[in-house]
Formats: structure tokens, C-alpha cells, sequence
């Protein structure tokens, strides 16, 4: 490609398709979200709901297999299951949105297979970090992050009983993170973006995966029929819930967090 097109070309394309490779995890678990609502018939003798958590199961078996994840990484993964199952469970309780369809491997109303959408956006972090050979800088102090993921977190579920502070939530990740630069690099040269502007661009292709989600019955949120838009507020939700999935990333990634950029280092060995 580097050959072929015009060099801005060419380190755009390779951005596009690495963020693809990235992921990947995502990609495999929407098209089985997509694949399973186009031909499944409900005389069958396994649920639809069942057939997704056996394919979600069976790419994390395999994406360690074929080593696209290490298992430092698959256990940070592991940790988004279970945190993003304990809000699947109180949000279905509380009515936020529910899962319509039948299926044996469902605890309280919530089907196993949603835990590993939450491990999808660890996946990809893990992983986009790796190949990119990311560095963020200059990086707050540590323990500033770990409080505002740990605020983000309990508000998801203590807003339902006290005032909902995400406002405040909102302004606390633009001023702690307002210095912040993801450094990337493509091919030998390095670019950076501001990390509450990737978060917004990210928030926004997790809210179109939602509209898959809810286009293709998967689940619904309170009142919501199948065809209709999912709210873009469900993209502020994603955009404070991506800093509790980043946070918990960097346990594994705290080579990758600097107070300035060391873009002559690289900072793994990226997939081919």
C-alpha cells in the first residue's frame, strides 16, 4: 500500500485495518449476534441465546489458543465479564432493559453470553494498545484514575437511589485526562490524539453496535421497540464506562502510562 497510494492514504488505511484487527473479538461476537437473528427458527433444539455464550466461549478459547491474546490479558478480561455481568444483573432487575428470548444458560433474566461483550471492549483495548504500540502521556497520577473508575462504577448503579452525578462525572474525565495524549504509531511514523476524544469516537461505534443489538431483538431497553434508534444518551454511558474499562486495562498495561512520550522505544512486539 505504501507503495501504491499517497503516503496520508496509505497510514490511514493501515490505521483503519489495524483498528479492525483490534477488534476482532467484537467483530466475530456481533456477527454471530447478526448471523444467529437471520436464520434461526424457533423450532430448534438449542435457544439462540445458548448458541451465542458457546461461540463467545469458544473465540476466547481460541484467540488464546492462536496466542492473539496473552493470558496477563485474558485474565484483565476476566475482570470485565465479571463486573459487566454484576450490571447486567442489576440493571435486567431494575428494568433498564431486559433479554426477550428463551435459553438455559441465563441467570436472573441475564443471558452468560453478555459478559462477554463487556470482555469484547477489554479485548480490544488489550489489544489496540499492543499493535499501535501505544503510549499515554503525560499520564495523571495513578490513584486520580483509579478513584474516577471507581466513582464512574458505583454511580451506574447508585443512581438509581441517589442523584445521578454523570454531569459531574462528565467534567471530572475531561479535567484529569485533559493533558492526556494517546501517542500511536503507524509504520515508523507516530501521531497522537487527545484521550477524551478517542473516548468520544469510541462511544460512538460501541453505540452503533448497540443499534445492532437492539435492532436484532438481542436485548431492549425499557419501552424500546427492535427498529427503534437506540438514544444517543446510551453514548455518554459508554463514553464514562470506557474509562472504567481503560483503567482496568492499564493493571496490565502500566508500562504503556508516562509523564512524557517516549516515542523512540518500542513498547511490545505488535502482531503481523
Amino acid at each position: 500500500m505504501r507503495a501504491r497510494l499517497p503516503h496520508v492514504l496509505a497510514e490511514f488505511v493501515m490505521f483503519v485495518l489495524k483498528q479492525g484487527w483490534a477488534c476482532l473479538f467484537g467483530i466475530c461476537l456481533l456477527s454471530a449476534i447478526l448471523l444467529t437473528r437471520a436464520i434461526w427458527q424457533a423450532d430448534w433444539p438449542i435457544h439462540r441465546y445458548d448458541t451465542l455464550f458457546v461461540v463467545a466461549l469458544g473465540l476466547q478459547v481460541l484467540f488464546l489458543a492462536l496466542k492473539l491474546e496473552s493470558w496477563d490479558e485474558a485474565r484483565v478480561i476476566l475482570i470485565f465479564h465479571v463486573t459487566g455481568t454484576a450490571m447486567e444483573l442489576f440493571k435486567v432487575q431494575a428494568g433498564s432493559w431486559s433479554y426477550p428470548e428463551p435459553g438455559l444458560f441465563k441467570i436472573m433474566g441475564v443471558p452468560l453470553f453478555s459478559g462477554f461483550m463487556y470482555a469484547s471492549v477489554g479485548s480490544y483495548m488489550a489489544r489496540v494498545i499492543r499493535l499501535f504500540d501505544m503510549q499515554f502521556a503525560p499520564y495523571p497520577p495513578y490513584w486520580t484514575t483509579l478513584v474516577l473508575a471507581g466513582a464512574i462504577y458505583v454511580n451506574f448503579f447508585a443512581h438509581h437511589f441517589l442523584p445521578d452525578i454523570r454531569m459531574l462525572l462528565f467534567a471530572a474525565t475531561v479535567l484529569l485526562y485533559l493533558r492526556t495524549r494517546i501517542w500511536f504509531r503507524i509504520g515508523e511514523n507516530w501521531y497522537w490524539m487527545p484521550l477524551p476524544l478517542a473516548a468520544f469516537f469510541s462511544s460512538f461505534f460501541l453505540w452503533l453496535a448497540e443499534n445492532i443489538g437492539t435492532m436484532t431483538g438481542t436485548w431492549l431497553y425499557a419501552g424500546q421497540n427492535p427498529f427503534d434508534q437506540v438514544s444517543f444518551a446510551k453514548m455518554g454511558s459508554w463514553y464514562l464506562l470506557l474509562y472504567v474499562s481503560f483503567v482496568t486495562v492499564t493493571l496490565v498495561f502500566r508500562s504503556a502510562l508516562h509523564r512524557e512520550p517516549k516515542l523512540t522505544d518500542s513498547l511490545s512486539t505488535p502482531e503481523r
